[in-house]
């Protein structure tokens, strides 16, 4: 599996990284008394798609749990009255713009359900009072949600700018008229306006897994709080939004979950939204065992789609779209690091251990590989391993590589 030698320098790489972490990465805002988990140099901030990196370093270094609730608290001591997460918390002390402009509220972008990574950071510190709080704020984004992106009423929650779906540059966003944020006259507008689209709102399978999580983690909460009736009406409906998932986004022909345009159409682009359904465990292991068993061996460990020499492509190798993808930051092609660590959300939970060992084995490689000349960055090549050159010293690849060592038994 690995010679010595690659064992010497992987051991050597997550000393560095654990340093680098502990010395660079965890730090205060401008203003801020509180600690936080750091993405890198390139994003100055906090996204609400990397509170998945504080709650995961705090499983690797349980004695840093005060960061998984100091970032669940940043994002819910700025939530709005009417319950709007926001998508992003900018470091005063590196970005140079007016206070007012330092939270963002123009997209969605939460990739992993906030609510279920709240709710485990709760069951982690068993805090009645910080679930409590929790819930409240889980609650009233998941109103928010319904009330401002159900525009349709078609029972699942839409899409109306690329950068909702945090995958930037993917063909999946072809069409729509504001494939980053919608800006008008210069102004950025709030994520619950809609632009003049041919295509928005879209019916985008990654959101909607993501609010199934959600409404499941609320009812959970609730059932913790002796909510009990709460808890049941948030089961329902989770379970009527996996109904409509169903209903709506499924291709029986092509095994394959896809996004739906505002006008019925299905958008066939073989994206990596297909991993949502496992990594928020909309897909029930019995229930579906057998949609779940097609849809991996057609697709997920398909050589020609997701399965590729460093698995998994932001979108299936096979699919037109990527011929157009581009040279950095692409959810268009690129393996992602956001995509890996994400794995550990589903890959054991389906019986999938041997392939995320292999997952592991080859992400480790390619950064050992290519360490000296770039170091620990946001996206491969997945075909080569070459990293783009995008976000040195990304954290949800620092992580990645540090857990895959330690599952490796290498460190």
């Amino acid at each position: 599996m690995f010679q010595v030698s690659e064992r010497e320098k992987i051991q050597e790489i997550c000393n560095i990284i654990k340093d680098r972490i502990e010395n660079l990465h965890i730090g205060c805002f401008k203003g801020m008394e509180k600690s936080l988990f750091l993405i890198s140099n390139t994003y100055p901030g906090v996204w609400l798609e990397h509170v998945y990196d504080s709650v995961f370093y705090a499983k690797l270094q349980p004695e840093r749990m005060d960061l998984a609730v100091n970032t669940i608290n940043l994002f819910l001591d700025h939530q709005k009255e009417n319950g709007q997460l926001p998508c992003y918390v900018w470091n005063g002390d590196v970005m140079k713009v007016p206070e007012e402009n330092l939270v963002g509220y123009g997209q969605i972008q939460e990739c992993v359900s906030f609510a279920q990574l709240a709710l485990e950071v709760c069951e982690m510190t068993g805090d009645r009072a910080f679930l409590e709080k929790v819930y409240e704020g889980s609650g009233k984004w998941a109103g928010w949600l319904k009330h401002n992106r159900m525009t349709t009423n078609r029972g699942l929650i839409e899409l109306f700018v690329g950068f909702d779906t945090g995958h930037d540059n993917s063909g999946r966003l072809e069409g729509l008229s504001c494939p980053g944020n919608y800006v008008k006259d210069g102004v950025l507008m709030n994520a619950s306006v809609l632009p003049q689209d041919e295509v928005a709102p879209i019916l985008a399978v990654d959101m909607n897994a993501n609010y199934f999580a959600t409404l499941r983690a609320l009812a959970k909460m609730a059932e913790m709080l002796g909510k009990n009736e709460e808890a049941a009406k948030w089961q329902k409906e989770s379970s009527q939004i996996k109904e409509k998932l169903f209903e709506i986004c499924f291709d029986e022909a092509d095994v394959f979950f896809y996004d739906v345009d505002k006008n019925g159409r299905k958008r066939k682009y073989l994206s990596s939204t297909i991993l949502h359904l496992f990594l928020e465990k909309v897909l029930d292991q019995e229930a579906d065992s057998a949609l779940i068993k097609e849809i991996y061996d057609r697709h997920i460990k398909n050589p020609e789609e997701f399965w590729t020499e460093y698995p998994f492509p932001s979108m299936a190798v096979s699919d037109p779209s990527i011929k157009d993808h581009i040279e950095a930051n692409c959810w268009g092609y690129f393996s992602q690091g956001l995509i890996a660590l994400r794995c550990t959300r589903w890959m054991d939970d389906y019986g999938m251990s041997r392939d995320f060992d292999i997952l592991c084995e080859k992400w480790l490689k390619a950064w050992t590989a290519c360490f000296d000349h770039f170091k620990l960055g946001q996206e491969l090549d997945p075909i080569t391993g070459e990293p783009s050159p995008s976000s040195e010293w990304y954290s949800s690849v620092m992580l990645f590589y540090w857990y895959g060592a330690r599952r490796l038994k290498i460190v």
